[in-house]
């Protein structure tokens, strides 16, 4: 429970449908004192904290504050930190969902005697042939299989999705019906939770990465001028570069050894082959799928060739990104993934 409408309304359709439930709110990265916790006061993670709470009490189950601060460094903080500094665009969403909510929150819901655990994501669990998948969210625009890509058959037989069929207005209008007025116009955060302002220069300073000036150049070595820092680019990025060349640029490649950064025209960032790692998949070999690149991007035609984890796209496909996730469709199962390399 973030303190949020979607883990809130979760929760109010599984009591009805007569759900016996305990509520886990994470402490992940903050800087929380603990008088703050102790007067129910202070900065807006510990508002959101506590609104959760609240909310529990007020539909009658108990809850519960997990302090995860430390594992969340381990495995999601010091993840992002690398792969910035390794020229890479993590996405820490997938591995906090594989790390801690599927990781540390089982564990936890053992503890706590439960069978199940159940979350506000936008997701759909289908059963075919004897195993579990995900399944894509019924309002396509909220759809959030992408980030979950990493979730077991395991996980998803203990998972209930009270969401998946619902799209987001229909979610707020159920707030409105219990009661939850405020709750239900409550803005969402599209900001990584960890890094304030969506900051990510300042917070990889503040973890103790060094960022240095170095040298822009094309796609021939030629020195175009000098950059911040390649932690602070990302592959197709075009806004924010401090240069003028007279055309339009965009970051093509980062090179974290040499502290380059290449500048391209917007053809040169268009590929059919991406090769992934660190994968699963599901299927026959060169069997046709839809892939998606980022969360936001549409899913494209590809073949995917496992024994090379390899994804051949039918048409090229803008901007791949090192670092993040490439999700295979077929239909609206998700079938398999992997980190691009």
């Amino acid at each position: 429970m973030s303190g949020g409408i979607d883990s809130s309304v979760a929760a109010m359709l599984l009591l009805e449908q007569g759900y016996e439930l305990v509520g886990v709110t994470f402490r992940t990265f903050d800087s929380i004192r603990e008088s703050c916790l102790a007067k129910e006061k202070g900065c807006c993670s510990v508002e959101s904290m506590m609104e959760a709470k609240h909310l529990a009490e007020q539909l009658g189950f108990e809850h519960h504050i997990l302090d995860y601060r430390d594992i969340f460094r381990r495995h999601v903080i010091q993840n992002f930190t690398d792969e910035y500094m390794h020229g890479r665009t993590p996405n820490p969403c997938v591995l906090c969902n594989s790390h801690i909510k599927w990781g540390e929150l089982l564990r936890a819901a053992d503890e706590f005697g439960c069978e199940k655990i159940a979350t506000g994501h936008y997701a759909r669990i289908a059963e075919r042939d004897g195993h579990y998948y995900l399944r894509r969210a019924a309002d396509q625009k909220k759809d959030q299989t992408y980030f979950l890509w990493m979730l077991t058959e395991e996980n998803l037989w203990r998972t209930v999705f009270p969401l998946g069929d619902l799209t987001k207005d229909e979610v707020r209008e159920l707030a409105r019906q219990h009661g939850f007025e405020k709750l239900s116009m409550k803005r969402e955060s599209q900001e990584i939770c960890f890094v304030p302002n969506n900051d990510y220069r300042r917070f990889l300073v503040e973890q103790g990465c060094t960022i240095e000036p170095g040298d822009y150049v094309d796609e021939t070595g030629r020195v175009l001028g000098r950059h911040e820092g390649f932690a602070c680019y990302t592959i197709g990025q075009r806004k924010g570069l401090g240069i003028a060349l007279g055309t339009p640029q965009f970051v093509t490649k980062i090179d974290a050894a040499a502290n380059r950064v290449t500048l391209g025209t917007h053809d040169a960032l268009y590929t059919r082959e991406v090769q992934l790692k660190d994968g699963w998949w599901r299927g026959r070999s060169l069997e046709p799928v839809m892939a998606q690149i980022r969360y936001r991007s549409q899913p494209t035609g590809a073949h995917y060739r496992p024994e090379q984890a390899q994804l051949l796209f039918d048409e090229p496909v803008w901007a791949v990104t090192p670092g993040q996730s490439a999700v295979i469709y077929q239909d609206d199962l998700l079938v398999g993934g992997g980190l691009i390399q």
